[in-house]
């Protein structure tokens, strides 16, 4: 599986090179009418787990948002600035653009394809199987755009022809919707067959594991809908574990790099190849690992001073040199380092807020523990640490600080290193941990952002529909809460 990605890219060049036919010497080849829907779906799927897993400052703030790290000697993104470089711009257009488009026209080829289909019966189910994993992947794309922004272009959206100007809809509308697709893509797709095979850089065309993904989602988005609707997010809960969850870390959802160039891990061009020192570990996270002992410090951080075993982060929100704290662990910056959509640990923390919020019966201390053993073991700690740890009375559910939210909050936050978007939605949802702004922050923001603002671009392109928005929203600050965001 690490190296599906150099495979499929070598055999589309060697298929590119190869053929003797001479008959379409007067076709422009470098501009093809036609393509695959599986070359599609591959470059859609790579550039939405780039999205997600890249650091770059002018793609992915997320875990700076998040507070677990913190920038060297260019902090204007811990201080807030979306507009320096037009980072919602780049967010939106990459999904709208690179991924969401491509997801669409793939979906458009296959339909054609079943049309016309001639071939055995076994044939159909699979194009059938590849369309629903199109329709759960556009799915989680929709829903980090409107966990970003709020209302977004959805039903008028991809359309330029019908829809140059797409209108913005409603985020609560948006998310019931993206719930129905998300529950007939799980029921739509036969488990006995397979999709895309290693056009899949995920899950290889594993048609189980989809579906697994798919009611996982539903799981999280049904959580997030709580506060706003009880008895419909119940009901969706309780329907999305009753068809599957990722219940192993085996069955989580990743992708990994391959060894060429053009196709590691962001966080290795990032952190490695760029020859840049942008970042450092945050003292808002460092410290509170520092203060639970958290075995998890040598994996998340090099020592500062080195071989002291002790971990320092730098400042959140100011200017730091580089050499003067800890340093992101080489774990992160392999060049194969998988990407990450989602994992187990998450599952179980979702289920431990189910329980509290009344959703689910059972224990959401057991759903706790295994939620925080997960993230352990993922990480490479071991057994006894891991009993050790959870048995401190600062970490154990009956015993921690606070209510049920600072508890998962936290050590759902500790867990999530890594995914910053995770991280950064689960204390929106929750308010824990307490974050803070910094002292200084672009256009005097007094809290952690609770969205990112509109693109600038869309004022230029689509003017009216985003006057709707924002004034649906009350403005297009980034402390202006989401419809979920209740508390």
């Amino acid at each position: 599986m690490k190296n599906r990605l150099l495979i499929l890219i070598s055999f589309i060049a060697l298929f590119s090179s190869c053929s003797d036919d001479f008959g379409n010497m007067n076709q422009d080849t470098k501009n093809p009418t036609t393509t695959s829907p599986d070359f599609l779906f591959t470059n859609a799927e790579k550039f939405m787990v780039d999205q997600v897993t890249s650091t770059s400052v002018n793609f992915n703030v997320f875990r700076l948002y998040a507070q677990q790290w913190a920038e060297v000697q260019y902090p204007q993104e811990t201080q807030y600035d979306l507009t320096g470089r037009t980072i919602p711009d780049r967010h939106w257009a990459t999904y709208y653009r690179d991924v969401l488009r491509d997801f669409k026209e793939a979906k458009t080829l296959l339909v054609e394809e079943k049309a016309n289909y001639k071939g055995e019966a076994e044939g159909l189910v699979v194009i059938d199987n590849k369309i629903a994993i199109i329709d759960i992947l556009t799915s989680y794309c929709y829903g980090i755009l409107v966990d970003t922004f709020g209302d977004v272009p959805y039903t008028e959206a991809l359309d330029i022809d019908a829809h140059p100007q797409p209108k913005y809809d409603d985020a609560q509308t948006i998310y019931r919707d993206l719930l129905a697709v998300l529950t007939a893509a799980s029921h739509k797709l036969d488990q006995s067959v397979g999709s895309y095979g290693d056009a899949d850089l995920i899950y290889g065309g594993n048609t189980a594991k989809w579906a697994k993904f798919a009611n996982s989602l539903r799981l999280r988005m049904a959580i997030m809908m709580d506060d706003v609707d009880h008895t419909y997010a119940t009901a969706q809960a309780l329907a999305a574990q009753a068809d599957g969850l990722i219940l192993t870390s085996a069955d989580g959802t990743y992708m990994p790099y391959a060894t060429n160039t053009t196709n590691n891990n962001p966080l290795y061009l990032d952190l490695v190849a760029s020859g840049r020192d942008d970042f450092v570990p945050a003292n808002t996270f460092v410290d509170k690992l520092n203060a639970l002992s958290d075995p998890r410090r040598p994996k998340y951080f090099t020592e500062f001073p080195e071989g002291s075993g002790l971990y320092k982060g730098g400042v959140y929100g100011t200017v730091n040199i580089y050499g003067d704290f800890s340093h992101i662990t080489p774990t992160l910056k392999d060049p194969v380092y998988p990407g990450v959509l989602f994992t187990y640990s998450e599952v179980e923390f979702l289920l431990a807020e189910g329980v509290e919020r009344g959703i689910f019966g059972g224990s959401a201390e057991s759903h706790y523990n295994a939620a925080v053993t997960a993230s352990l073991q993922d990480w490479g700690v071991a057994a006894s640490d891991i009993t050790t740890y959870l048995a401190r009375t600062d970490v154990a559910y009956t015993t921690a600080t606070g209510t049920w939210k600072q508890k998962i909050g936290e050590q759902a936050w500790i867990s999530y290193y890594n995914r910053g978007f995770e991280a950064w939605t689960s204390y929106r949802r929750l308010d824990f941990p307490a974050l803070v702004a910094p002292p200084v922050t672009f256009g005097d923001i007094t809290e952690v952002p609770k969205r990112y603002s509109y693109p600038g671009i869309e004022q230029t392109l689509n003017a009216a529909n985003l006057e709707a928005a924002v004034a649906k929203l009350g403005n297009n600050a980034v402390t202006t809460k989401l419809f979920w965001d209740k508390h």
